[in-house]
């Protein structure tokens, strides 16, 4: 069996479900502060902070790897080891305040990836004691197999991410197949003041929907699906954040920014798609930025 096949089996199978429901408690228990939950999300990154906090263990130790490998420059690779050790806390804080928002399916394979990275974790730590007790041998084994589990766990945490889209902006796919021309979205003064509407524009097979908030004479339109997960922001509520007039999402509390689509609070971590819009003789028409349709 492929690997893809085996954490897809575990993505389907309620098995770790009693595990997955305490510890998705106490990480939102120890999580509870609205402003280190969007600092660990990365909400004011725009991007999640998790496989960016990542690189530092997982560098350190494979530098150490091959330091080891050179008994001159040994030392050195005790050091990368001990920075990995210490980058790994943060990493894990990043990753849980992640991991705990997901759906169920996400969750399942994400406990197996922490169980990999813990035990890797204490693999480096004892390797850090032989050597400080004279134990290189010890310690280079001990490096090796924390290695071993480490890359194992990468790969865990690369199936999360492209298979299973965590951490993937939902938006951006939803934006993907609607139409590059300008979409009538009808009347302005059929849009109701402070409040998201849904309406849809032409997609490649289906209709996209559109999330429409009218403010006054001011129009801003987003793709439905929210970057995080995909809810429907229509089905949202507006309401200041923060300061600014946002969006929120309906199933995960996250609030993006009307005027920008920037996220202000998680966890979503990158923007919500957000289109042009221009009225014309009382219509209001939305089209895709340029960034998608190639044009200025």
């Amino acid at each position: 069996m492929s690997l893809l096949g085996f954490l897809d089996r575990i993505a389907d199978s309620p098995a770790l479900d009693g595990a997955d429901r305490p510890a998705r408690d106490a990480v939102q228990a120890a999580l509870r502060p609205q402003g280190l939950k969007d600092a660990l999300h990365g909400t004011w990154l725009g991007h999640p902070l998790h496989p960016v906090l990542a690189q530092v263990p997982v560098g350190s130790w494979l530098a150490a790897g091959l330091l080891d490998a050179v008994p001159p420059l040994r030392p050195a690779a005790t050091v990368l080891i001990g920075t990995g050790v210490a980058a790994a806390v943060p990493t894990a804080l990043a990753g849980s305040a992640d991991w705990s928002e997901q759906e169920v399916g996400v969750r399942r394979v994400g406990l197996v990836h922490a169980a990999l990275n813990t035990v890797a974790l204490g693999l480096y730590a004892g390797s850090l004691v032989a050597r400080r007790r004279g134990s290189g041998t010890t310690g280079r084994v001990l490096a090796y197999a924390g290695l071993a589990l480490a890359g194992g766990s990468a790969a865990v945490g690369g199936h999360m991410s492209y298979a299973q889209s965590s951490g993937a902006s939902h938006a951006a796919t939803a934006a993907r197949s609607l139409t590059h021309d300008w979409v009538d979205l009808g009347p302005l003064a059929d849009l109701p003041d402070g409040e998201p509407v849904r309406r849809s524009g032409e997609g490649t097979g289906e209709p996209v929907a559109l999330a429409v908030v009218r403010r006054g004479d001011r129009v801003d339109v987003l793709l439905d699906a929210c970057a995080h997960l995909g809810g429907p922001l229509s089905e949202g509520t507006v309401t200041r954040v923060r300061g600014r007039d946002c969006l929120v999402c309906p199933w995960h509390d996250s609030a993006f920014d009307l005027e920008k689509g920037q996220p202000t609070r998680g966890p979503a971590a990158v923007p919500q798609e957000k289109l042009l819009v221009r009225v014309e003789g009382g219509r209001v028409l939305a089209r895709l930025a340029g960034r998608h349709t190639g044009d200025d």
